[in-house]
């Protein structure tokens, strides 16, 4: 997948079976495949001590799931950069060549780390500008599903107020000017063009299994078909 073009790939974190060593992996594989392509994490949560640990893994930037509040933004931000920043810690790791980059990796990480948060709640919409208010938050990814079932109207992405929730956030991150993000879920062309063309900066493309799942079930169903 890295080799093939992709400018970033996120490794799941919060909803896949993956632990930490697996990342690890996933992340050498990617840099293999193309040193190009970013590797990203998707988070469990906002927790510093895992959060610094893919970091040190190699992460070139987080999206960190379920955040509501000012507080919680505050929180990542102080796990994903060094002091007086934030309150990283610093030690020998893949990030920094096991050492041999201390000092360099030091100063690009502050700068460089990509740090996005998903918003995935109703509440977060109604926070959304104490949020994003926060210096370091890059970007803000929407959790489509997440946030359309906590309005009770789980996958109605055509619902007037699920429309209205995602124009609050586009307007907010305009405001503050960071960057919108949304996941294609389905491998659809189309649907992607069409978000890029209502604004949208970052776009995650479909996932591994799904774009499995969709050819194998696509390709069987044309060779069986008479």
């Amino acid at each position: 997948m890295a080799a093939s073009g992709f400018d970033f790939l996120c490794v799941d974190a919060e909803h896949s079976a993956v632990d930490l060593p697996q990342v690890q992996s996933m992340f050498q594989a990617i840099k293999s495949g193309r040193p190009d392509c970013a590797a990203l994490v998707r988070l469990h949560g906002v927790d510093y001590a895992l959060v610094k640990r893919y970091l040190d893994a190699g992460a070139a930037g987080v999206i960190a799931p379920l955040v509501r509040t000012r507080e919680e933004a505050e929180l990542l931000v102080r796990a994903c950069k060094y002091p007086p920043v934030g309150l990283r810690g610093l030690g020998f790791c893949r990030a920094n060549d096991y050492g041999l980059r201390v000092e360099e990796e030091f100063n690009r990480a502050n700068e460089n780390t990509l740090i996005v948060v998903q918003i995935e709640h109703i509440e977060a919409v109604h926070n959304i500008g104490e949020i994003l208010s926060v210096p370091e938050i890059d970007g803000v990814f929407v959790g489509p599903y997440d946030l359309s079932a906590s309005m009770g109207l789980a996958g109605q992405f055509s619902h007037p107020e699920y429309a209205k929730a995602l124009d609050t956030i586009r307007e907010a991150c305009l405001g503050h000017q960071v960057f919108s993000g949304l996941h294609v879920i389905a491998p659809d062309v189309a649907e992607a063009k069409h978000l890029l063309n209502e604004g949208y900066q970052m776009l995650a493309y479909s996932l591994d299994i799904t774009m499995i799942g969709t050819l194998c079930k696509s390709s069987l169903a044309e060779l069986r078909k008479g």
